[in-house]
């Protein structure tokens, strides 16, 4: 049995032509407050405000990774790519989530580094900036929770929500600064920021890996889908169980399924009972499910290695009936 998602358009669908339109917004706004941010963090001499910059300058270009991502994985499957590109954006989401990853770590070694060398800071030209960017922030962190439908842009989510946050901190040390008189508040914020951007990172990167790498989708248990299955009448056993994500809204799922030697004709409800059980209770909708009446043989889950496959071709032949 293989069942086929609807097929792919080739024309932008009205959600994601907006979806394109805040991002192309969002864009515009960043590149401008990357340019002033990076300006008045070289006039006031503060390192949180020059991260702030590159932080922002890693969201940029994360927001054109997402753009991109959105126009690819709208085309239709071709030849070359029969699942088509829905994981342009989950590609395009962990390259957005490492790139955050190493800018943490710099902004680190250098606020480390001041707090050894102390820089004077001008508190002011610090926070008319950061008020500044936390409005800019705030706006498109709005704008891109209205459209985050998947990981690609939920990681583009939180570039800015992470900003905003960031930027506030930055008005708050340059009111302590202003204060106090102690310039060590500058690097001490710097490393909270970069923790921030670590957090907000670090579960794009387990959940975007997970994908490419082909692992179980969170939350799914494959021997909870193993008893559903064994659970249709006429169903003897189900093994060689394999659940991936195509992308990160879609589920695939393929295995053997062995049943009475029935007709394929007969086998039609089995079929049927199999795809409600996957469709409506695991979300996974979809399969390639190959009938059986015979077990395959015990020979690692009916996957053959490699050094075998070569040497002994004629053992890795199953003569296995398919439904599609």
């Amino acid at each position: 049995m293989h069942l086929h998602p609807a097929p792919a358009r080739s024309s932008p669908t009205p959600g994601s032509a907006r979806t394109q339109n805040v991002l192309r917004i969002s864009l515009i706004a960043t590149a401008l407050y990357v340019a002033i941010c990076f300006i008045a963090g070289l006039r006031a001499h503060s390192l949180a405000l020059l991260s702030e910059a590159g932080h922002n300058l890693s969201d940029f270009f994360a927001l054109l990774l997402s753009f991109a991502a959105v126009y690819i994985q709208s085309r239709p499957a071709d030849a070359a790519r029969t699942f088509g590109y829905q994981r342009a954006g989950v590609l395009a989401a962990f390259v957005n989530a490492v790139t955050l990853v190493v800018l943490s770590g710099w902004i680190a070694i250098e606020a480390i580094h001041r707090l050894y060398a102390p820089v004077a800071v001008h508190p002011r030209i610090m926070m008319v900036t950061a008020a500044a960017g936390v409005l800019m922030n705030g706006v498109i962190a709005a704008l891109l929770w209205g459209v985050a439908r998947d990981v690609n842009l939920r990681s583009a989510f939180l570039h800015m929500a992470g900003d905003t946050l960031s930027t506030a901190a930055v008005i708050a040390g340059g009111a302590a600064i202003l204060f106090s008189g102690q310039y060590w508040i500058d690097p001490v914020l710097s490393l909270i920021i970069a923790a921030l951007i670590l957090w907000s990172s670090w579960g794009i990167v387990r959940e975007t890996l997970n994908i490419l790498l082909e692992g179980a989708p969170a939350g799914v248990s494959l021997s909870a889908i193993r008893s559903a299955m064994e659970g249709v009448p006429g169903v003897l056993n189900v093994h060689d169980l394999h659940v991936w994500s195509l992308g990160s809204h879609s589920r695939a799922l393929a295995c053997h399924v062995t049943i009475a030697d029935i007709p394929l004709s007969e086998s039609a409800s089995i079929l049927d009972a199999l795809h409600h059980v996957l469709r409506d209770h695991h979300n996974i909708c979809h399969t390639t499910i190959q009938f059986e009446h015979e077990n395959c043989p015990e020979l690692h889950g009916c996957v053959v290695p490699i050094d075998q496959m070569t040497t002994e071709p004629s053992d890795a032949h199953h003569h296995h009936g398919h439904a599609h």
